[in-house]
């Protein structure tokens, strides 16, 4: 049988101010990725965005990108190979423990805005970054 994952990025609110409609888009998918802290969402967010996704049998996701609140992850940005690896790490192990403690565990990942376009134009800024990530899954 065909499946289909419908899925979209949530938990992009800070503080005080939301960003889209959760609740609404949560309905609609079958997974979400989180934001991650860098370009959007603080810890708050993030636990109720995991909790409710559990709630809704909604797989959870880490979306993760460059350190750019001001500009919401869509300014380009020239960071090292291994500092980014780091950065990446970063935030998949953070919300992974976070995942973990509410028992709902990440499945999945994606790079958001400015990070993603560069991913998927650069190989040689992919390739770092497809092993992070892969590293991180296999140990846990």
């Amino acid at each position: 049988m065909l499946e289909v994952d419908i899925n979209a990025d949530l938990g992009e609110g800070f503080g005080r101010w939301k960003m889209g409609d959760d609740e609404t888009l949560m309905s609609l998918i079958s997974s979400a990725n989180i934001a991650c802290g860098f370009h959007a969402g603080d810890p708050s967010i993030r636990r109720a965005t995991l909790i409710r996704a559990k709630a809704l049998g909604i797989d959870a996701g880490a979306h993760v990108d460059f350190p750019d609140l001001v500009g919401f992850g869509r300014r380009r940005m020239q960071i090292e190979a291994q500092e980014l690896c780091d950065l990446v790490l970063y935030q998949l192990a953070a919300i992974s423990g976070l995942a973990e403690m509410i028992g709902h565990p990440i499945k999945l990942m994606s790079f958001h805005g400015a990070l993603g376009n560069m991913v998927a134009e650069d190989e040689a800024r992919a390739t770092p970054l497809a092993a992070v990530v892969a590293a991180f899954k296999t140990r846990r």
